[in-house]
């Protein structure tokens, strides 16, 4: 395989100003690699064993230890859960997990852990996964079910307004905001591409019942994630609830193809657009979805429009002293989420019933194949990241 040539292949027709900041980002390290080459990490999945056996399930397809965060749902409660749908599909089951126990090795690599540490990682998330799958039912994680490090990250969360969001990514000018484009969250929208987002809002206000809430204040080019760096995506300045500090900020992405679309042998429902295929995975999988969460479409182009929240965050896996106790709690959590999610969307267009997942999780022998094949999936993505740093550092990603 021509690494250069399948990335830039991948990355085709993405803004260059933030493509530049996309690939700027996975040169840092082999972890944000791996964030940044979801496609090319499926096409060299194995075809046999486990990938073709493992029951068909929702997947968000691009499950990494930082794909699992804080968020406000409709019902106004904060939840830790998985998110980033971008890449959902219904795959094998096997699929989701390698990607994630690949991610723990990588990642585990990176903050200097042994070889061993990531292994007992690795053990720690299959642990939990398969006993909460048997268990066969789906519950979910908000502050008051919370422990450990999630439980430290929904209590941090609680306390921040959006206010306090508002004054970090805006800046105020008699007496209005205005959206800050200063090269780390934003930069600055053409002429042309505010005008054009602008009439879409107006458009869409007027099918809601407070249309004034949609009036946009300001537009500019979203900087955010690694692997969507560079497609069509906006910040969006509403007036919400009344201007200054009643502003709502809002996130206007293009939704594109899965990238596991070329190795997928599951039959896909006939999604009207790529973003509902993005939100109904979504809906299907999480205990409670996001707010503002819904499909547009913008001038032929389907978008995933939502809320940005001041309760939006991660656990810093990489922050000095974390006990490794923590960190073993933390994936073991992650672990039954994603067993509850599967659960969840159990027996929907496809998908495995909820009783062929019960059968599947209580097994041993596929854990242990798992394993070391997401060892050697992540050895792989590990020299798949030096090859690409030593290209980069050569110009073959300078445009």
């Amino acid at each position: 395989m021509d690494l250069v040539r399948r990335l830039q292949q991948h990355n085709a027709g993405r803004d260059p100003e933030r493509l530049a900041l996309k690939y700027r980002a996975m040169r840092a390290s082999p972890y944000r690699f791996l964030r940044g080459s979801c496609a090319l990490f499926y096409d060299r999945l194995p075809e046999a064993g486990v990938f073709r056996s493992a029951p068909p399930v929702w997947v968000c397809g691009d499950l990494h230890l930082e794909n699992f965060g804080s968020y406000k749902g409709d019902n106004r409660l904060v939840y830790f859960d998985l998110n980033d749908f971008d890449e959902g599909a219904l795959a094998p089951a096997s699929w989701e997990l390698v990607r994630m126990l690949a991610s723990i090795h990588v990642a585990a690599a990176g903050l200097g852990a042994k070889r061993a540490q990531a292994q007992a990682l690795c053990a720690a998330f299959l642990d939990a996964y398969g006993p909460a799958l048997a268990a066969g039912k789906a519950y979910w994680i908000e502050r008051e079910t919370a422990q450990g490090l999630v439980r430290e990250l929904l209590d941090s969360v609680r306390e921040r307004s959006r206010k306090a969001l508002l004054d970090s990514r805006t800046q105020l000018h008699k007496g209005r905001r205005r959206l800050r484009v200063d090269g780390s969250k934003a930069l600055p929208a053409s002429t042309a591409q505010r005008a054009q987002v602008t009439a879409f809002m107006a458009e869409h206000a007027r099918a809601q019942d407070r249309p004034g809430f949609f009036e946009v204040l300001d537009v500019a080019r979203r900087i955010a994630g690694t692997g969507s760096l560079g497609i069509a995506r906006y910040a969006i300045l509403v007036e919400g609830k009344g201007s200054p500090d009643g502003n709502y900020l809002l996130d206007l992405k293009a939704a594109q193809p899965s990238a596991l679309a070329s190795r997928l042998k599951q039959v896909q429902p006939p999604w009207t657009t790529q973003a509902e295929r993005v939100v109904t995975v979504q809906r299907r999988m999480q205990a409670v979805s996001m707010a503002f969460l819904q499909p547009v479409v913008m001038d032929e182009q389907a978008y995933l429009l939502r809320a940005l929240q001041p309760s939006e965050d991660r656990i810093a896996i990489d922050r000095p002293g974390l006990d490794s106790g923590a960190l073993a709690d933390t994936v073991a959590a992650m672990g039954r989420l994603l067993a509850w999610a599967q659960l969840r969307s159990a027996g929907r267009q496809g998908s495995a019933s909820a009783d062929e997942l019960v059968e599947w999780g209580g097994k041993r022998k596929w854990k242990e194949r798992l394993l070391d094949i997401a060892e050697a999936c992540a050895s792989q993505s590990q020299r798949d990241a030096a090859t690409f740093a030593t290209a980069y550092d050569d110009g073959a990603f300078n445009g």
